[in-house]
């Protein structure tokens, strides 16, 4: 059985409200996709901003044969106390941990940590990213295989990798963000980045997308009123019929295989 350290990026009081109005953590999807593949995982889960044990869990990352770091609504610029502990924390994952998958958010902390740099996007992805176009680095990833060279995906982000780390390669690409993936090797890590989110599902999206509605009008600016978000919401669910699960979620099953 192969052990995994899930690494929470929302901070306690996001979950709750996710959990109020019924909808996963992204833990919670990324336990449930892990497992559609193999139930061969045993998982450990820390929160870095605001976990207590977390110096004892930095004296354990040997033991763990994988990372995943998930995603948040923060903003890695606005640099507050819970964003540096991520970002100190990551920066000792990269030096234990062999393998290492940092989607969305985590992906930002990664790229960070390693001296990268994360600004805000021009444009943003609510809820879907369009055509993601893998490069020729990328065709010849293993993280790629049994993947269309341009596909669709489940993504929520409003900022963007601007600086690649030392010696890391972007992967894939489209039309919002430059860095739609990446890959790069820092110390005892090697480290994956995706900007999208193989391991939501578009359903989920879409709860999300209502429950932050007023957020996404009023703070964010990215839908005039709610018909917009309306006409939004059945383009996505358009993808729904259109996606095949194992294809959405093959980059997961491409690093298990490797990890396992």
């Amino acid at each position: 059985m192969k052990k995994l350290l899930v690494v929470e990026g929302n901070l306690k009081e996001e979950n709750e409200s996710f959990s109020k109005v019924g909808i996963q953590t992204h833990t919670e999807s990324l336990k449930d996709s892990l497992n559609y593949f193999t139930k061969d995982l045993k998982f450990d889960v820390v929160n870095p901003s605001s976990d207590r044990n977390i110096e004892e869990v930095k004296n354990k990352l040997e033991n763990y044969d994988g990372l995943i770091w998930g995603g948040s609504s923060l903003n890695i610029y606005n640099n507050t106390p819970e964003i540096r502990k991520q970002i100190e924390f990551m920066k000792e994952c990269q030096k234990r941990v062999k393998n290492i998958l940092a989607i969305c958010w985590g992906m930002q902390v990664a790229v960070t940590a390693a001296g990268g740099e994360v600004r805000k996007a021009d444009n943003s992805h609510i809820g879907i990213a369009n055509e993601i176009i893998i490069n020729n680095n990328g065709i010849n990833h293993p993280i790629y295989k049994n993947k269309d060279a341009k596909f669709n995906s489940p993504a929520f982000n409003f900022d963007e990798v601007k600086v690649l780390p030392k010696d890391a390669i972007c992967l894939a690409s489209n039309k919002i963000n430059k860095v739609q993936s990446l890959y790069f090797e820092i110390n005892a890590s090697k480290v994956l980045g995706l900007q999208y989110h193989p391991e939501i599902t578009y359903e989920k999206m879409i709860s999300l997308i209502e429950f932050r509605k007023d957020r996404l009008i009023e703070n964010r600016k990215v839908f005039k009123d709610e018909k917009e978000i309306e006409k939004h919401i059945a383009f996505i669910k358009a993808e729904i019929s259109r996606s095949n699960k194992e294809k959405r979620m093959a980059e997961l099953k491409n690093w298990l295989n490797h990890i396992i």
